[in-house]
């Protein structure tokens, strides 16, 4: 049996959870040799060496999910087709892990307003800003990214918030934003906007339900960590 043929055989037989993140790895690149005759397998482990700086262990699972075409085709053996094949995969994985919500979901939990925001904030590598907006009844009308900054940073205005809600009809709102190094602490910068936005909302008549920190898998409600709703009490 050639090596390319063991992590199939493993599939078939024991399932997808016995195989190792190499293993899975492989899989996807394809069972033929190749360059210099190196295997799926060789390929695999030189890719997730990558992604950690050892060849040890199975490799970093969060860096693997955001990893690039370009970065692939340095990897000896990956060409434009196994990188296409690899990028391919892990986006429709993410895809059937993180399928939004429909529209018309009653959004009544901050868990189910990060389902609808994953796909556009959860694993990016700049910051983005979005609005989710609800009805009266707190059901799903959209998901709108609002604006995209820098690695660290992302800049939103309470009258562009604000504008895009109304815009959808909505009688409440939950904004969110991602920070890409996974940290979910808001900054101070993050609390005067909700601050902000709380305050307008008194005057709109718009309420703020919640601030989501989305990053690296999870999520921050700040309505769940901090006193700002106590400071600034709405109606919802």
């Amino acid at each position: 049996m050639v090596e390319g043929d063991r992590p199939r055989n493993r599939l078939v037989y024991l399932g997808p959870k016995a195989l190792s993140t190499a293993e899975l790895l492989s899989l996807v690149v394809g069972p033929d040799q190749g360059f210099a005759g190196r295997s799926s397998v060789e390929i695999a482990h030189a890719i997730l060496g990558l992604l950690q700086n050892s060849d040890a262990a199975d490799g970093d699972i969060d860096r693997l999910q955001k990893i690039t075409f370009e970065e692939l085709l340095h990897i000896p053996g990956v060409g434009p087709a196994k990188a296409a094949s690899i990028v391919a995969a892990i986006e429709l994985g993410k895809r059937v892990f993180h399928r939004a919500p429909s529209p018309k979901t009653v959004v009544d939990d901050p868990a189910l307003a990060v389902a609808a925001l994953t796909p556009y904030l959860m694993w990016e590598t700049r910051e983005h800003f979005a609005v989710v907006c609800l009805n009266v009844r707190h059901h799903l009308l959209s998901t709108k990214v609002l604006t995209t900054g820098t690695e660290t940073e992302t800049l939103a205005q309470p009258r562009d918030i604000f504008q895009a809600a109304l815009k959808a009809g909505a009688a409440r709102i939950i904004v969110a934003h991602n920070h890409p190094s996974g940290n979910l602490e808001p900054s101070p910068e993050d609390l005067a906007l909700t601050r902000k936005l709380l305050q307008s909302a008194n005057i709109i008549g718009v309420p703020v339900l919640d601030h989501l920190i989305l990053g690296g898998g999870e999520y921050r409600s700040l309505r769940q960590t901090t006193v700002l709703w106590i400071d600034e009490p709405q109606g919802v």
